[in-house]
C-alpha cells in the first residue's frame, strides 16, 4: 500500500492506495455511461491550464464502498476502466482514506462518501463544475459553508449538515460556495443524479 499525497492548493488529500489491476469493464460500463455524458456536455472535462474538473461514482456495496473516476482524470475525452478506483474506508476526520485500483481515487471522495453515508438509498452520486448553474443555484439549493474547501474534513461536515438540517434528501441537489463552480447531485441511480442535474443545467446553461 502506497501513501499518496494529494496536494491541490490549499489542502492536503491523504489517499492510502494499493494499486491494483482495473476493475472488469462491466463493473465501470454504466459508470462510464453516465461519464461520456457529462464530458460531452462540459459538465465534467479541463480547464485551459490542464487541470481537469469533475467526477462521478457509484455504491459498490452496501457497506459503503463506491466506485470513483480517478483524480486528475477530467481532461481525458474517454475513459477507460484503468481510469477508475474502489473506495474501500474513509476517515474524514483526518482527511484520509484508503482505496485501490490502477489509479488513485479523486480528491473528492470524501464528500461522495459522506452522501453515500448519509443516505443508504443514494446509488450514484456526481459532481460537476459550471459557473452559470453555479452563481444562479447559489443559497437556492442546499449550499456548503463557504470556508469549506473541497475535498477537506469541513466540506464532509458541511455536507452531513445540510442533509440533516436541510432538505437537500428530497432535492438531491447541492453547491459548494467555497468551491467556486462545484455542485454535486445525487439520486437512487445514476440516471436519476443525471436528470436531477440535467433539470437545473437547462435552465441555467
Amino acid at each position: 500500500m502506497t501513501s499518496y499525497t494529494m496536494d491541490e492548493g490549499y489542502i492536503k488529500f491523504d489517499a492510502r492506495w494499493s494499486q491494483t489491476a482495473p476493475l472488469p469493464g462491466d463493473a465501470i460500463a454504466e459508470l462510464n455511461y453516465w461519464r461520456q455524458k457529462l464530458y460531452d456536455s462540459k459538465l465534467i472535462g479541463a480547464y485551459a491550464d490542464g487541470i481537469g474538473y469533475g467526477n462521478i461514482s457509484c455504491r459498490h456495496n452496501p457497506a459503503g464502498q463506491f466506485l470513483i473516476s480517478g483524480s486528475a482524470t477530467g481532461n481525458f475525452p474517454v475513459l477507460t476502466a484503468a481510469h477508475y478506483a474502489l473506495v474501500t474506508n474513509v476517515d474524514a476526520a483526518h482527511n484520509r482514506l484508503w482505496c485501490e485500483g490502477p489509479v488513485v481515487a479523486s480528491s473528492e471522495s470524501m464528500s461522495h462518501a459522506a452522501v453515500y453515508q448519509e443516505c443508504p438509498w443514494v446509488n450514484g452520486v456526481i459532481h460537476v463544475h459550471h459557473l452559470g448553474m453555479w452563481e444562479e443555484l447559489l443559497h437556492k439549493v442546499p449550499t456548503t459553508d463557504k470556508r469549506a474547501p473541497y475535498g477537506s474534513p469541513e466540506m464532509v461536515a458541511s455536507i452531513i449538515q445540510l442533509m440533516r438540517e436541510t432538505e437537500l434528501k428530497e432535492k438531491k441537489i447541492f453547491v459548494m460556495e467555497g468551491h467556486r463552480e462545484g455542485i454535486f447531485t445525487f439520486g437512487a441511480s445514476l440516471e436519476e443524479a443525471f436528470e436531477v442535474l440535467m433539470r437545473y443545467f437547462g435552465v441555467s446553461s
